[in-house]
């Protein structure tokens, strides 16, 4: 009979070699590998002390794939955003832990609303369909827009679009259109009551991590010279689709948040704020149009 192997000296191993490697986070990495070889919760692998050789096996190969600097979440299949799963993988962006920031005050400002209608929102730059969905899960009485240009991103959020339905959620109304095209959603003008957006922002000459430089679509990570060329043509847009003190969310480079909030500010928004993320490091800006 071959022997067992204990799974946490495999866990540490695999952590050196993706530290080895260069990995930002070797042991959550490493941890979340096993869970998702194993079929569990990362919280759980205490719980599992040995494991069959074959099943060693599968795990070092996908470890030997995270130190090629492949996404995580390509390998594991799935991104978090809220409370949901997201399907993900080549072609698509990931959505990253920084966005769940932006999701939360989405969903504390949706709570200062009136009750006198459904929240109407609208999420420019969907992607994978990411905040959208998780806030349809969140809030079931919204109405929710999703929009997207990409065709390769749009398969991947009708598919997170249908899971969702399937899992017994509201459905979002998703449109493969331009977030800068004067049009867009004109049967909406003036009655949103919340826009959200993580557009192409990375400046074209930064330096990215591999994961993102080689496997991100570039479309979905560079705004231009400056990572503001998106935002700059969506911000009247933006101002269109919301209604009277109706407010605005936008995620943006750590180097931009400045930018971003003198962008809404020439659009006459009111009460702009800037936000950090949990690094300290600015990443999104918030407003409000009042009349």
């Amino acid at each position: 009979m071959t022997e067992r192997l204990r799974l946490r000296p495999l866990i540490v191993e695999a952590a050196a070699r993706l530290a080895e490697a260069g990995v930002g986070s070797p042991m959550p990495d490493a941890e979340n590998l096993a869970a998702h070889v194993l079929d569990t919760q990362r919280m759980r692998l205490a719980l599992i002390p040995m494991v069959e050789p074959e099943v060693a096996d599968r795990y070092r190969a996908l470890i030997e794939q995270r130190a090629a600097r492949i996404p995580l979440q390509h390998l594991t299949g799935t991104a978090p955003m809220g409370e949901i799963d997201l399907a993900v993988g080549p072609g698509v962006f990931v959505p990253r832990p920084e966005t769940e920031l932006l999701f939360a005050w989405a969903l504390a400002y949706l709570e200062t609303l009136p009750h006198d209608h459904a929240p109407i929102v609208v999420d420019l730059c969907t992607g994978s369909g990411a905040l959208a969905l998780a806030l349809a899960h969140a809030r079931p009485d919204a109405q929710v827009h999703a929009v997207e240009l990409d065709p390769d991103a749009i398969i991947w959020a009708r598919r997170n679009a249908d899971s969702r339905i399937a899992a017994g959620d509201t459905p979002i109304t998703l449109h493969a259109d331009d977030v800068t095209d004067e049009t867009l959603l004109t049967p909406l003008k003036g009655t949103v009551d919340l826009v959200v957006s993580n557009p192409p922002y990375v400046p074209e000459a930064a330096v990215l991590d591999p994961e993102v430089a080689d496997h991100d679509p570039h479309r979905a990570l560079f705004g231009g010279p400056d990572g503001l060329d998106v935002i700059r043509a969506m911000v009247p847009t933006i101002a269109r689709l919301l209604r009277p003190r109706g407010a605005t969310a936008i995620e943006h480079d750590d180097t931009n948040g400045g930018g971003v909030a003198a962008l809404l500010r020439s659009a006459g928004f009111n009460d702009v704020t800037e936000h950090p993320d949990l690094a300290g490091k600015p990443r999104f800006v918030v407003a409000s149009q009042h009349p």
